[in-house]
């Protein structure tokens, strides 16, 4: 499994080495299409292309990367707005220290410098807006590269732990044992990917969200209504990267045990949501194995997302049953129903998710549902209770 992970890892180190020549082809043709000089376009390009691909990667390849990007800048916004993030990305990549922040902070000055038409007019409000957008740009890569940095460091922390757990299981040699392990090393991609796409999609909302208040600012007389806007985009994004972070494993059952946690994210459902949450447990409770408890809430929580999403329930009902071989998770819902074979699951976030997670340590998911007839999720695991 372990391999497997590897496998996985290189491949993303692959796509990500091909970024910047993708995103550097884009922005050539789109500027192309849209009026830029052909020959001082496709030389720039070219010679960015030699420059990346022949140039040892350190402080000396990140200056000529930058003055690159402004170069390209020049002929088209397009450049700001794909090539420039492989600006950001180097900088923070192949520098140490508060040469990153310096070598960001050029590129977004550049990128700024380009969206506002120009250097600022040497007028006091003019100076403050270009400083004030640069340095927003500035924090939104740096906090979203840190919490990139702690995501992989986690992992790494992770797979140490896993290795030594292959260990332990090895000299036990227990199947269900095992399973488990296989699942954790499958988490750690899963979690890593998870978090990728989330902080991808907050920082490029962000900068987006930046760009159009620095043009909004532009052209309007009152600017600061707009840098206050900027401020509340700020914030947003720094609770939503610590929301990142945190969601790595289930705060809920570090503060309580499973039937407890599960009914305290019944309760705020029902509370959130308007409608009746009821929650049963039957069956002697007994402490599972982290795994398997992850796994339970996890699904239970999906189950829920998806009913407040897409049922429009007025009732829902969750019970958690004690086996002597299997723990059951039953989820049901008064709600509009679905064809379980036509529903499409987008981003594979949701149903496709539920299944690989429970598939993971050998259990079943069986979904029922059809239109008009509400749905009912019914999960079962083994009973591996903690060593």
């Amino acid at each position: 499994m372990t391999g497997r992970l590897d496998r996985w890892e290189r491949l993303l180190e692959r796509q990500m080495a091909a970024l910047p020549y993708v995103l550097l082809a884009a922005s050539v043709v789109l500027s192309l299409l849209t009026g830029a000089t052909p020959w001082i376009t496709l030389g720039l390009a070219a010679l960015a292309t030699v420059w990346m691909w022949l140039v040892p990667r350190g402080a000396v390849y990140v200056a000529g990367l930058v003055v690159l990007i402004g170069a390209l800048c020049t002929q088209e916004v397009w450049f700001a707005s794909f090539f420039g993030f492989i600006g950001f990305l180097h900088s923070w990549q192949y520098l140490n220290g508060k040469w990153r922040l310096a070598g960001v902070s050029a590129t977004a000055a550049i990128s700024v410098a380009r969206y506002s038409g120009g250097l600022p007019e040497p007028t006091p409000s003019a100076i403050f807006t270009y400083l004030f957008f640069t340095a927003a740009i500035v924090v939104a890569v740096s906090l979203f590269s840190f919490v990139g940095e702690v995501t992989a460091e986690r992992s790494d922390e992770r797979r140490r732990m896993v290795a030594r757990l292959e260990e332990a299981m090895r000299e036990n040699a227990g199947l269900q044992a095992q399973l488990l392990v296989q699942a954790r090393e499958a988490g750690v991609l899963d979690e890593r990917q998870r978090m990728a796409a989330e902080i991808h999609d907050t920082l490029a909302q962000g900068l987006t969200g930046i760009i159009t208040q620095l043009q909004a600012a532009k052209q309007a007389e009152d600017w600061r209504s707009h840098v206050d806007n900027a401020v509340r985009l700020a914030r947003e994004s720094l609770a939503e990267a610590r929301r990142s972070v945190h969601a790595v494993g289930p705060g809920q059952l570090e503060a309580a045990p499973l039937p407890e946690a599960l009914e305290d994210v019944v309760v705020r459902w029902g509370e959130l949501n308007g409608a009746r949450a009821d929650f049963t447990v039957t069956g002697t409770v007994r402490p599972m194995h982290p795994e398997v408890e992850e796994t339970l809430l996890r699904t239970a929580q999906e189950a829920l997302a998806n009913t407040a999403k897409h049922a429009g329930a007025s009732r829902v009902g969750l019970t958690l049953s004690y086996m002597e071989d299997v723990v059951t998770l039953d989820v049901r819902d008064d709600g509009a129903g679905f064809d379980p074979e036509r529903v499409p699951d987008a981003g594979g976030f949701g149903l496709t998710a539920m299944h690989r997670r429970v598939s993971r340590l050998a259990g079943t998911l069986e979904i029922e549902s059809e239109p008009g007839a509400g749905t009912a999720i019914s999960v079962s695991v083994p009973a591996v209770t903690r060593a």
